[in-house]
């Protein structure tokens, strides 16, 4: 019977075992048609960050520091993307004004992706293309249900293009304004000492007429800190609603999550449920309830497969939280 079994969106997974029910997230429905994208920097400060590649990154002591937040990140905006699938993408490589395209990963695809770095570190870091690429992005995405764009940018050095970017930016707010693109953030992730945090605090606080704020940032000491100062920096922009209630089919409260919804929800279900439903943000997401799986072995393995909402690695403590949403 499992393979007659309905999952509707916004779920990849629903199993039943007696009468529990744990449903996995596609993407967080908080958010309506979010479309994300992540852009990290390939220019040549960051080879140090990525470490050795091919045969000396196994006879090498040094780490690729950025992989395994660059993984942790990409499993945490991919439950936030309306399909489960980032637009993951190396910028400011080459003469420092290319793009090298990663590809669209979904999170389970993000656990084990190696990031060795782009294939030419850049010579310069210019960020207008990363504004234009995403714009046309999400022009197309648009006829494919995108309603609302963010876009994660991540750099370890200064802009060399800001006054560029400035005169761009206000002019994607002007289509913004007009109805001509769908809303759109920038979330601007600075790393290390070399960063220009008053150059990316002029960026981010310029509002726009009827749009307000287009940028927040923050800056991470670390490369550690990177993702979760990122994820917390996500969850301020983009979260429009706490929690979310889910209900029975008769209309009785099954559960109530407070603050963030998980991406992964469990509860209890009368015997005779058929359904489940589950609202957030005012919207209502219908679905079946599947046959019991017999397998506890079978369930135990899913259980360790979840999402996990642990933090990343060496997650950073909150007295190191720097910058401003703006």
């Amino acid at each position: 019977m499992a393979g007659h079994e309905v999952i509707n969106r916004p779920f990849s997974d629903v199993h039943r075992m007696g009468n529990k029910v744990v449903a996995t997230l596609l993407h967080d429905p908080t958010v309506e048609g979010l479309d994300v994208a992540l852009y990290m920097d390939g220019s040549a400060s960051m080879e140090n960050a990525y470490g050795p590649r091919g045969i000396l990154a196994k006879l090498a002591p040094v780490k690729n520091q950025v992989e395994p937040q660059m993984q942790w990140m990409l499993e945490y905006l991919a439950n936030k993307d309306r399909d489960g699938k980032v637009r993951v993408t190396y910028w400011a490589s080459g003469d420092g004004t290319q793009l090298e395209m990663v590809g669209d990963l979904t999170g389970p695809q993000a656990k084990g992706y190696r990031f060795p770095g782009p294939r030419s570190y850049g010579k310069a870091t210019v960020m207008l293309p990363v504004l234009r690429d995403f714009v046309a992005h999400i022009k197309q995405q648009v006829g494919e249900g995108a309603k609302r764009g963010l876009a994660v940018i991540i750099t370890d050095s200064q802009i060399n293009d800001a006054h560029d970017v400035t005169a761009y930016a206000t002019q994607v707010a002007k289509e913004i304004a007009s109805g001509r693109l769908p809303r759109i953030n920038f979330v601007f992730m600075g790393v290390g000492e070399h960063v220009d945090e008053e150059q990316m605090e002029e960026i981010s606080h310029t509002t726009y007429p009827g749009v307000g704020h287009l940028w927040c940032h923050r800056h991470a000491d670390r490369m550690e800190e990177m993702a979760e100062l990122v994820a917390v920096l996500v969850d301020e922009t983009m979260t429009v609603a706490a929690g979310g209630t889910v209900y029975d089919d008769k209309g009785a409260v099954l559960k109530t999550y407070e603050g963030r919804l998980p991406a992964v929800l469990e509860f209890d279900i009368p015997p005779e449920c058929k359904r489940f439903t589950l609202e957030v943000a005012g919207q209502r997401f219908d679905q079946p309830v599947p046959e019991e799986h017999e397998d506890e072995d079978h369930h135990d393995e899913d259980e360790d497969e979840k999402p996990q909402a642990a933090p990343p690695p060496a997650a950073a403590p909150s007295h190191s939280r720097r910058g401003h949403r703006h």
